[in-house]
């Protein structure tokens, strides 16, 4: 009889979980994917959350409880320390999960030991000793990261052209589904060329006017869409091609390759640069990227950026705060949303629709003023 796989869930954070799955399936372990994040997810954590915490961490308790539901034997937190209640969330979320009966399932990973804590969680996880097998097992987990990333900055160009609603999706999901079935880092540089032709199926109009805009805020909400309201698919129905500022790829970089692999400047360091006339050091969370992202956005002449951050999120109400102040140097509209189970969706799609408004008519002022005064 074949002794039976052990079952290993993470939370969502949008499509992060397919680079665990491969991760955990060269271990010869079973990834067991929690259903999307929905309401229900939200409803579950609810009852076990205290009163203020922010919607990640309760997004994150109910990808856990649903996990456990369907079956699995452990369930993978990503915490860290350092200025933010992320170092908070995995004791928190195992007392819960004790007090449910559940306190043997939980263990947890440190984000910033890098790749040796990541080495040594997989160890301590799966029992497998081979460090070649654990070290393709990260390869492999981590190339997808960035085969993913690269998957939606296309689909992202794509969706804010296609002729018919839709069929940019369709055919991502395809392209998403093609890397779920990588079995090695071979078959995933050959997968990543069939993904990209099948997002590239879809039709479009060229030559449509779009308006482009960086998206930065709070990570888990800038990758997650049902905690943003599904922002970029709404964003691309209007005609708009996004830009996640703050991407996992991104994050990898700075806690997880080593020095030796980096190609440029990271995200984090180029924070520290760009950040730094308005804001000197790290305040937690992801604030210092955001501040960074509006300069680097404007830089580039973007046409607006949107910041997204979670009801009580402190470090990116401090960054919200210096906005203005950037004002100064920085001629960029910019929309700042903050979202809690509570977020009414028809004002969301209304400041949404207004603000491509703003960009279209800013973008066509300066388009007019570029062309050449008739004599």
């Amino acid at each position: 009889m074949a002794k039976e796989r052990l079952k290993v869930a993470f939370p969502h954070m949008g499509n992060v979980y397919i680079s665990w799955a491969s991760a955990l399936k060269k271990l010869g372990l079973e990834p067991i994917i929690p259903p999307r994040t929905n309401k229900r997810t939200l409803e579950l954590a609810s009852k076990y959350s205290p009163e203020s915490i922010c919607l990640p961490y309760k997004l994150i308790l109910g990808n856990f409880l649903q996990a456990i539901e369907n079956g699995a034997d452990y369930v993978a937190m990503i915490t860290s320390p350092g200025i933010c209640r992320l170092g908070e969330y995995g004791q928190s979320i195992k007392n819960v999960l004790t007090d449910l009966g559940y306190g043997d399932k939980y263990t947890e990973l440190q984000l910033y030991d890098g790749f040796k804590g990541m080495y040594k969680f997989l160890i301590e996880l799966t029992g497998v000793k081979n460090p070649i097998t654990i070290v393709k097992s990260i390869n492999m987990a981590v190339r997808s990261v960035f085969v993913v990333d690269k998957l939606e900055t296309l689909f992202s160009y794509y969706r804010a052209r296609e002729i018919k609603t839709g069929t940019a999706e369709k055919h991502f999901n395809k392209a998403l589904n093609m890397v779920m079935q990588a079995n090695n880092t071979k078959e995933l540089k050959k997968i990543e060329k069939e993904a990209i032709k099948e997002i590239k199926q879809t039709e479009i109009d060229p030559a449509r006017e779009v308006v482009k805009v960086d998206i930065t805020g709070e990570i888990f909400l800038v990758q997650d869409p049902f905690s943003n309201q599904n922002i970029e698919k709404e964003l691309g129905r209007m005609g708009v091609q996004t830009r996640r500022s703050l991407t996992v790829s991104g994050f990898l970089k700075d806690a997880i390759i080593p020095k030796w692999f980096k190609k440029g400047e990271t995200h984090l360091e180029r924070a520290f640069r760009m950040a730094k006339p308005y804001l000197m050091r790290d305040i937690g969370g992801d604030a210092l990227e955001s501040v960074s992202d509006v300069a680097y956005a404007n830089e580039r002449g973007v046409d607006g950026i949107i910041h997204i951050s979670p009801f009580t999120c402190m470090p990116e109400i401090m960054s919200q705060n210096i906005f203005p102040t950037m004002r100064e140097n920085c001629d960029i509209p910019i929309l700042t949303l903050i979202m809690d189970e509570q977020t009414g969706r028809a004002g969301y799609i209304t400041r949404l629709e207004a603000f491509v408004d703003l960009m279209k008519r800013k973008k066509y002022i300066k388009t007019k003023q570029k062309k050449p005064q008739k004599v």
